[in-house]
């Protein structure tokens, strides 16, 4: 049986590029994702960005399509993102 491991190298951004990821609540944002990407079964390999975007290196399982697993990871860390910095 052949395993077959795909690599997505997936970058996303805030709406009008908005630098909206502190510096200081950068780290806890990236451990956020890693916890979803563990959460749906996926591997994070690289993770990284600046305050106006994320970069991500991650295997998901064949059966998750892209479009939602980014969908379902960009709404909790939007979600996270306001939760912290609502002001």
């Amino acid at each position: 049986m052949a395993y077959i491991n795909l690599l997505y190298h997936i970058v996303f951004r805030p709406k009008n590029s908005a630098s909206v990821i502190p510096i200081e609540k950068e780290e806890m944002l990236y451990r956020y994702i890693w916890g979803i990407v563990k959460h749906k079964n996926g591997v994070l390999y690289r993770i990284g960005g600046m305050p106006d975007h994320v970069h991500i290196l991650v295997s998901i399982p064949p059966k998750i399509s892209v479009s939602s697993f980014m969908g379902y990871l960009k709404g909790k860390s939007a979600m996270m993102i306001f939760e912290y910095h609502a002001n």
